[in-house]
């Protein structure tokens, strides 16, 4: 496939970028600093602007997939503006390029902990993510009301670590995926591994879903 990587520099990002080039897909790694990103067959990078809908539009144009790892950096003090125009952005610029099927990777703070209660309200919930956390999840209730695009949102288990691939992983929905008494957690390369099984396969449509370590 020809596949569009936003944010392919980034902790995920870079996950992403290794598990598709592995699996032989042409990637296009749209990042803000093209200088740090190392030559590798079937990519192509190129420096773009994921606050700017019309260099998203440009830069995605003629792909078959648009993931989008975007994150502006959790040291960022406004990160949920950020989040949220670089959301904005990017979904316009995928719409104006006509391409249809479009994944983005957000957080698990909207993940429910019981009915009606997400995990990023729950008391415990640290306060260093909450606002990164709100701009996924606000990106989240904005993507449900989108009907041009057949989006995904991806949303990690509470726990994501680096570590190594499994190629195992069990599929949740809106609600948090638990290990026993505690959260569950998986690999960064597993996420990747759920996500590029998602582009390939197509398994849902206008949804979010969750992923967590094999049990």
């Amino acid at each position: 496939m020809n596949i569009a990587l936003i944010g392919a520099s980034g902790f995920v990002g870079q996950a992403l970028l290794q598990e598709l080039l592995a699996r032989g897909h042409q990637v296009t790694a749209l990042v803000s600093r093209p200088e740090r990103m190392a030559a590798a067959a079937n990519l192509t990078v190129k420096a773009s602007n994921a606050y700017d809908a019309d260099a998203i539009a440009r830069d995605v144009a003629g792909h078959d997939v648009v993931i989008s790892a975007f994150n502006p950096g959790w040291d960022k003090a406004d990160i949920r503006s950020l989040f949220l125009q670089g959301h904005d952005a990017i979904v316009a610029g995928t719409k104006a390029a006509g391409v249809a099927r479009f994944i983005e990777v957000g957080g698990a703070g909207s993940l429910y902990v019981a009915p009606g209660l997400q995990l990023i309200d729950t008391p415990h919930f640290p306060a260093e993510y909450k606002e990164g956390a709100e701009g996924a999840r606000q990106a989240l209730n904005q993507l449900q009301g989108e009907s041009v695009l057949d989006w995904v949102f991806v949303s990690p288990p509470a726990l994501l670590a680096p570590g190594e691939r499994s190629g195992q992983y069990q599929l949740g929905a809106n609600e948090l995926l638990m290990d026993g008494d505690a959260p569950a957690g998986i690999s960064v390369a597993d996420l990747a591994v759920a996500i590029v099984d998602e582009a390939e396969q197509a398994r849902h449509h206008r949804q979010r879903f969750t992923v967590a370590a094999a049990k």
